[in-house]
């Protein structure tokens, strides 16, 4: 379902691929039954080519790594947020245009 450069973070995985990263990282918490969720999919993947690199892109499932949503307090999904140096340094609930989350991240890459 994830693009080549799409990544797949779960609770076990989330320090290592996430917090410990040399780069920003983007995370997509979604769930499988969300159909906003399901329309950023290509949003996602598209960012996630276009960064490559850059930027780590990747998606959480809730449903399967609720101590991380739960962690992040995720009430609403999709929720993207974009970590950088082990931090949350922005954030977005709902379905956001390409665009948008392009912002997000283009102002923190130095």
């Amino acid at each position: 379902m994830a693009g080549q450069n799409t990544l797949t973070f779960t609770d076990d995985t989330f320090e290592k691929d996430v917090l410990s990263a040399e780069v920003p990282v983007l995370v997509d918490f979604w769930a499988e039954w969300c159909g906003p969720c399901k329309m950023m999919t290509p949003t996602v993947d598209a960012v996630a080519n276009e960064y490559a690199g850059k930027v780590k892109v990747g998606k959480l499932n809730v449903d399967d790594n609720g101590g991380t949503a739960m962690r992040y307090n995720i009430r609403g999904i999709p929720t993207l947020l974009l970590f950088k140096g082990g931090r949350i340094v922005e954030q977005r609930v709902g379905a956001i245009g390409k665009s948008e989350v392009q912002k997000m991240i283009d102002s923190h890459l130095s």
